[in-house]
């Protein structure tokens, strides 16, 4: 629940914030753009609804705010829903000390407390947005009423980076400094069109044109597709990190989903850090928020318990 008036918002340092919604009428009816500084990052969100109860969307790489955009206006209903650019990410601005998972869920943790938000928050994540509510959940226990995780691999248990690693090319390439930016740079679109045909084996078109264009604006944004190569780079601390974590299980209800070819060998991972887990597997890639949100969408409003 909200203790506080929240801050008003900032200026945005990104000008480009509101390339994909300045003519979406939905959105504009719905939501709105804000701007907090959380020890020196100017941190981007999208808040829509005044339900009482919160909810909060962290997206993965190579994503933004955006991916939720086709489940957004469903989940308002009996809620306040943010959907935040992880720092460093989207139209988040300025520096971040360290990619680690650990110190990235303390900005988000500090930008939800000046919000107002510290208790009886349910939390949803995708990809790389699960490694930083992980660390989150397991910091800040108190905060977060249960956590909904969408095809990630947590190792640090059951689940370990080395058996990981084989299951995609970008795991160490994304790693490789300078290199991976240097390739990239100037064909951030090229990139980013094969890197979401590469994880959604057979689909054509797994991610619309229109979110091609939203994160192509936002990973050419200056650092932010080296965020992107530091959040690979930390891997090895965040398993670190997860095995001090997992030696006290979460006790909060734990839903995850994944990709049906996957699931059993990460739902692996999950139960290591929420023995009392439940699970389903998707007919979907990997960008299940945009190739199959309807399901997704069943999943989320099942789990926390939606009235229709």
């Amino acid at each position: 629940m909200t203790a506080t008036a929240p801050p008003v918002s900032e200026t945005p340092l990104s000008q480009g914030y509101d390339a994909a919604t300045r003519n979406d009428p939905e959105f504009n009816e719905l939501f709105e753009h804000r701007f907090t500084t959380v020890d020196d990052l100017q941190m981007h969100y999208v808040v829509g609804g005044s339900g009482p109860q919160p909810i909060v969307l962290l997206h993965g790489f190579p994503e933004t705010w955006y991916a939720y955009r086709p489940i957004l206006a469903d989940l308002l209903p009996g809620h306040t829903v943010i959907a935040i650019d992880l720092p460093g990410f989207g139209d988040s601005s300025g520096t971040v000390v360290s990619h680690d998972k650990a110190t990235l869920a303390r900005y988000v943790h500090g930008l939800l407390d000046k919000l107002g938000y510290t208790s009886n928050i349910q939390l949803v994540a995708h990809d790389a947005g699960g490694a930083v509510a992980y660390a989150l959940v397991a910091q800040w226990r108190e905060q977060f009423s249960a956590l909904f995780m969408m095809d990630f691999p947590v190792t640090g248990g059951e689940l370990t980076y080395e058996q990981v690693k084989p299951l995609s090319y970008h795991f160490s390439f994304h790693s490789q400094e300078p290199l991976f930016e240097q390739l990239v740079a100037g064909r951030e679109r090229l990139y980013l069109e094969y890197f979401y045909r590469a994880n959604s084996p057979g689909v054509e078109e797994p991610v619309p044109p229109h979110a091609v264009d939203e994160y192509t604006r936002a990973y050419s944004r200056p650092g932010v597709m080296h965020h992107g190569s530091r959040l690979y780079q930390a891997w090895p601390q965040d398993e670190e990190d997860n095995r001090r974590f997992m030696a006290q299980p979460l006790k909060i209800p734990v839903h995850y989903v994944a990709q049906a070819r996957l699931f059993e060998g990460l739902f692996s991972g999950i139960r290591s850090a929420a023995p009392h887990a439940t699970g389903a597997p998707i007919e979907s890639g990997h960008w299940m928020l945009h190739e199959a949100p309807d399901r997704v969408l069943h999943e989320i409003k099942a789990f926390f318990g939606y009235q229709d």
